[in-house]
């Protein structure tokens, strides 16, 4: 004999974006040719010489990677400062931290391309570029995950006070009335007479 609830379904898998899937295809084959161009570079020089690029990659990286962190930190600390006087927070200038440390890590793995992808990212007018294209797709981004709640972060949490510690549901409204309706005759206790 059934209850009359139906079986609990399974939630649907969400479909994997084709990045996602082929990501580690693109991996692997960046490493292939990251492997294939340091044979070559040994092959036409020295082995040597591809120890000497991988050590300086290394150096130039960590190198970097500190001195983006100084900035930030600097930055972070002027802007408490700033708070902290109140006075208003000064413009950003461009330090482009983020993309100066991801040039910085690039710099620091071992490779001939990443070092490349490396030094075009602490290229000032690029990271200008590259800063407002991901902000501008950060937005869209944010924007479409707006427009397609069916609500806003208010009602996620209003629904969250409707479940039950069980895991039960409650559907309803509540009406709240904090006077009693007024009758025809003027006074709340006044009597009515009957038609």
């Amino acid at each position: 004999m059934t209850t009359g609830a139906p079986p609990p379904l399974k939630p649907a898998r969400p479909r994997r974006s084709r990045v996602l899937r082929f990501l580690p295809l693109g991996l692997v084959a960046w490493l292939v040719l990251e492997i294939w161009l340091l044979t070559v570079v040994a092959g036409a020089s020295s082995g040597l010489t591809v120890f000497l690029l991988l050590v300086g990659g290394l150096v130039l990286g960590s190198f970097v990677i500190k001195r983006a962190g100084r900035r930030a930190f600097k930055n972070l600390s002027e802007a408490l400062r700033q708070q902290q006087q109140g006075l208003a927070p000064a413009q950003d200038q461009g330090g482009g931290s983020a993309l100066t440390m991801l040039g910085g890590l690039l710099l620091i793995m071992p490779g001939l391309i990443s070092d490349a992808l490396g030094l075009l990212l602490l290229v000032p007018p690029l990271q200008k570029v590259l800063s407002r294209s991901a902000e501008r797709a950060f937005d869209r981004k944010l924007r479409a995950a707006a427009a397609s709640a069916p609500g806003g972060l208010g009602d996620a949490f209003q629904q969250a006070r409707m479940h039950h510690p069980d895991g039960k549901v409650v559907q309803g409204e509540v009406i709240r009335e904090d006077q009693p309706p007024a009758r025809p005759g003027g006074y709340p206790d006044d009597p009515q007479l009957p038609r």
